[in-house]
């Protein structure tokens, strides 16, 4: 059984197809339903449509340089599970998973399932992540997440904060910017990146050099590597950087990461300087592995001559604290992550945080269940459309193993 029918359930249900693995493909909703119902109206993908791939389907259009924004995203996705031989139920929602004699019974609003295993693809991004701070924001201050926001008209007039500056908040503060409306926006950790690079998006060389293919088992500091930001980027039809040298030039304040909210006083840390200097220079390291993989692999292709960016420039004096009761500040959008939502799985497999433990995808302490989709799952790819494939097809061969061992006639038995 695959639980969820985004890219990542489709693709790891065309690969059980494949090994003739009998089993269904539960979703909550639609196809491709977070990006029809929880997606800003301008949102583009991050990576170009050349790269947008599973298993038995890739782009075929006629702008495989361009970035697909999330309408076109969810009719990609939604032909692709329309070519599936697999049955998919949608507008089912999984309320309960639990253990039984036969593996695992799967509680839904349609009625309950018995399967010897259980995928999860329901995603990694299920719910926003709202720091505490945010119930001690005044009341006159609207508070929005991404899920909510749509447009720039959806908020009330006045000064916006935006709180986090990985894609999702340099791009929305660069829209609002754009709206007229003054813009703040809190910088904390962050992943800086060039939208190209010695002529080539970024990501071409992400994917050329192999820097995406590394595997969880290979990298240090695995799970910092998971937590992560998404880099800042955004995807235009001028494939224009987005980063805080950007932003400063349109006119938003930046200020330090949100550290508290006392009396209606919004305090900022400083250190911006050494925070710029340290995602710089991850940039520049980047960018030195390219250069040298390019310079290593003798890779005939035409690119320009190398590039270094201007350095992140902090402001002289940034400010510390923002009174949130003065008016200058009308709302708050919380552009600080997401998380997974896992309130349905009655097993023992989560950590503190709410996270399924596992092994690259393998969730060790209860054989026969699996997740795909999240960050660095198996290689640093995991979590782009494109990644999905070589996840699943690694997350498949362990569960058809497992199957083989336990039952070599997997059944899926539809209980009512």
């Amino acid at each position: 059984m695959v639980i969820g029918a985004g890219h990542c359930g489709l693709a790891t249900s065309r690969i059980l197809a494949e090994h003739e693995i009998d089993h269904v493909v539960l979703e909550r909703g639609d196809v491709a339903n977070s990006w029809r119902h929880e997606r800003w109206d301008s949102l583009r993908l991050l990576t170009p449509n050349w790269l947008l791939r599973l298993p038995g389907q890739h782009y075929d259009g006629p702008d495989p340089d361009g970035y697909m924004g999330a309408a076109e995203v969810a009719q990609f996705i939604e032909r692709y599970a329309a070519d599936s031989p697999v049955p998919i139920r949608t507008r089912t929602a999984v309320t309960a998973v639990r253990r039984c004699d036969t593996g695992f019974e799967v509680t839904t609003t349609a009625g309950t399932i018995r399967s010897r295993s259980v995928v999860l693809a329901s995603g990694a991004g299920n719910i926003p992540r709202v720091p505490e701070l945010a119930a001690v924001v005044p009341p006159s201050v609207a508070q929005l997440t991404p899920f909510a926001y749509r447009e720039p008209a959806c908020l009330p007039g006045g000064g916006v904060l935006v709180v986090g500056a990985s894609a999702t908040g340099v791009q929305l503060a660069a829209e609002l910017a754009r709206s007229g409306r003054p813009v703040t926006l809190s910088v904390g950790e962050h992943v800086r990146l060039p939208r190209s690079y010695r002529g080539r998006d970024v990501l071409w060389w992400m994917d050329a050099s192999g820097v995406w293919n590394q595997r969880y088992d290979q990298i240090e500091e695995l799970q910092r590597a998971r937590r992560l930001p998404s880099p800042q980027l955004v995807g235009t039809p001028q494939h224009v950087t987005l980063d805080v040298n950007v932003l400063r030039a349109a006119g938003v304040e930046i200020v330090g990461r949100l550290a508290a909210i006392r009396d209606g006083q919004a305090l900022f840390s400083g250190g911006l300087a050494h925070l710029f200097a340290l995602a710089d220079l991850k940039m520049e390291r980047l960018l030195d592995t390219f250069d040298a993989w390019l310079r290593d692999s003798g890779t005939p292709v035409s690119v320009g001559p190398i590039e270094r960016f201007e350095p992140t420039r902090a402001p002289q004096v940034p400010r510390l604290t923002m009174d949130l009761r003065s008016g200058e500040i009308a709302s708050i959008v919380w552009a600080t992550g997401y998380r997974p939502d896992y309130r349905w799985l009655g097993l023992p497999v989560l950590d503190r945080k709410g996270e399924v433990m596992h092994e690259g995808g393998v969730v060790r302490s209860v054989p026969g269940l699996y997740v795909i989709g999240l960050p660095v799952l198996r290689r640093r790819k995991s979590t782009f459309i494109h990644g999905a494939e070589d996840d699943a097809r690694d997350l498949v061969a362990d569960l058809k193993t497992f199957l083989a061992q336990e039952d070599p006639q997997h059944r899926v038995e539809r209980l009512g």
